[in-house]
């Protein structure tokens, strides 16, 4: 099943464009990750999809309506991102923050209501960061904090999530840590998870469905056997890899590469 799409998008910053002629299918319930080298187009597709950006043609649909005639809290009640710098949190508590999901909800002063404080207490629980509740946004650690702004959006009650590179300036355990629970929130609560990650291996080992993008374009999208083979990243990456399988997951892993042609 199929909710959100595009046909034919182009995006573009003044008279560059940056994705072009993009026609696109998110897999509803299922991890959807964006891969591709830097500047490809990842960031900016994402956030067209979100409609943080405008694009300049084409259509994005999201459940039969374009998005950009959709009303934006409307809009914020289907769909939650966290970009890839998140805005500073400074003097806010955990609790305070994750409340900000419920802004869709409000109406009249902003109060909140009985119902949003059960859902900002059900956000916290899913993220295990109930404990930090009163606890200063900035006193905690990294994948903390990566915890905190996820249950925020969850506080959203989006069916779908978008976030940009979730994992970026996490160690190897946060990263692993952070990207189990959006699997969980996949197969648990069937959320829809469109994520960019730049790690080839985190994207096999979680994604049901892979997009691989180079100049603004895609070059393959599939499942991760389909998607993470020595031919697709020799055309993206300009890499000669090694491809081998996950002992443990059986997915396909990058062992080893070289570049093609030197630096």
């Amino acid at each position: 099943m199929v909710r959100l799409f595009t046909e034919e998008l182009n995006i573009g910053y003044g008279d560059r464009l940056i994705v072009k002629d993009l026609t696109v299918q998110i897999p509803d319930k299922k991890i959807t990750t964006i891969i591709g080298s830097n500047g490809c187009g990842k960031s900016t597709l994402l956030k067209a999809l979100t409609r943080v950006i405008p694009h300049q043609s084409g259509t994005v649909v999201l459940d039969g309506s374009n998005i950009a005639q959709e009303n934006t809290k409307s809009l914020a009640k289907k769909m939650a991102i966290l970009p890839q710098t998140l805005d500073s949190a400074a003097g806010l508590t955990v609790g305070e923050l994750v409340s900000y999901g419920r802004f869709p909800y409000q109406k009249g002063f902003g109060r909140l209501s009985k119902r949003d404080y059960e859902i900002i207490n059900w956000a916290l629980d899913v993220t295990g960061t109930q404990f930090f509740k009163y606890h200063p946004v900035d006193a905690l650690s990294g994948g903390q904090r990566q915890r905190v702004w996820i249950a925020m959006a969850l506080a959203q009650e989006t069916e779908m999530i978008f976030l940009d590179e979730p994992t970026t300036y996490l160690d190897m355990a946060h990263q692993l840590e952070i990207l189990e629970l959006l699997q969980q929130l996949n197969q648990q609560q069937e959320r829809t998870i469109i994520m960019v990650l730049h790690d080839l291996n985190q994207a096999a080992r979680f994604a049901d469905h892979i997009i691989a993008m180079k100049d603004g374009q895609i070059i393959k999208s599939g499942n991760c056997h389909e998607v993470i083979t020595q031919p697709v990243l020799k055309e993206v990456f300009r890499i000669d890899a090694d491809i081998g399988l996950d002992p443990r997951t059986q997915k396909p892993m990058c062992i080893t590469y070289n570049l093609i042609g030197g630096v």
